[in-house]
């Protein structure tokens, strides 16, 4: 998928880049598989902003993607790869042999007209989805489940994937997008291949008004507020910091603070954290 660049007849488009969306192949969502979506604008039930930055935006309804593939051993044929604008991946709308409709993320190299079938007999090709154990160690795998039957939720973003190193007992090590060898349970389902759209993220946004279609209302810093709203606040001009590293406006530490739980339970599951 390329990018498209414009002439600079505004500022804002000297840097803006679109994609082409070239793997696109078909315009209209499929009805059947919407729902709408509610917008909040970060309020609570009491009306209080309790998520910043939320707010406005085009309307869109919600696309309900398959993450479980639980038609096991029936084969389905890609009608067409769709836009998905909840996400930064693709979408491929497949029907199954009996005729039902559903959504799957769109991996690297599928097209219309092919095939994909779930089920531990299926072939290690592009969108077919299988347990780990059935999977050849070093596979190029998507769309992980972390319990069983539960539906993946890992690796789901455009133009990633994670690698499966080893198998050993009822475990299998994979090595996550950022670098983490984690241990997943060998009987837990995985998606072949990487999830397509890898350009997302070379997009520019370029202009503010482009953020603000998406939903996403400015950031205000916290140096121009009063002490009242922000530990940066106040000061005679453009005071420093004042403390001993930047604060989020609740007066934790905004640089590397770790907000990890020391007692999860899939810290024992975690072979190797990421690096830095």
């Amino acid at each position: 998928m390329g990018m498209k660049h414009f002439r600079a007849y505004t500022p804002s488009r000297r840097h803006m880049t679109v994609s082409t969306f070239d793997e696109i192949t078909k315009k209209t969502p499929e009805k059947s598989l919407l729902v709408s979506k509610k917008k909040n604008s970060g309020r609570n039930a009491y009306g209080r902003i309790t998520v910043r930055h939320q707010g406005g935006g085009n309307r869109q309804k919600y696309r309900l993607v398959d993450f479980k593939r639980n038609k096991v051993d029936m084969p389905a044929t890609v009608i067409g790869i769709e836009y998905d604008p909840n996400r930064s991946a693709n979408i491929a709308l497949i029907q199954y042999e009996d005729g039902e409709k559903s959504y799957i993320l769109a991996p690297v190299g599928l097209k219309d007209g092919d095939k994909v079938v779930s089920g531990d007999k299926a072939d290690i090709k592009p969108g077919n989805c299988m347990r780990i154990e059935n999977i050849p160690v070093g596979t190029m795998i998507h769309n992980i489940e972390f319990n069983p039957g539960q539906g993946g939720k890992a690796v789901r973003a455009a133009g990633q994937e994670a690698q499966l190193m080893a198998k050993e007992g009822k475990y299998a090590h994979v090595r996550l997008p950022s670098g983490e060898m984690r241990l997943v349970m060998a009987v837990c389902k995985a998606t072949i291949g990487t999830v397509g759209n890898a350009d997302h993220e070379n997009v520019n946004i370029g202009k503010a008004g482009r953020k603000r279609h998406m939903g996403i209302r400015p950031t205000v810093r916290g140096s121009v507020m009063n002490p009242v709203d922000h530990p940066h606040g106040g000061g005679e001009g453009r005071a420093p910091v004042g403390h001993s590293g930047p604060m989020t406006p609740w007066g934790k530490p905004a640089l590397g603070y770790k907000t990890r739980d020391n007692k999860k339970a899939s810290d024992k599951l975690i072979v190797r954290r990421r690096k830095k």
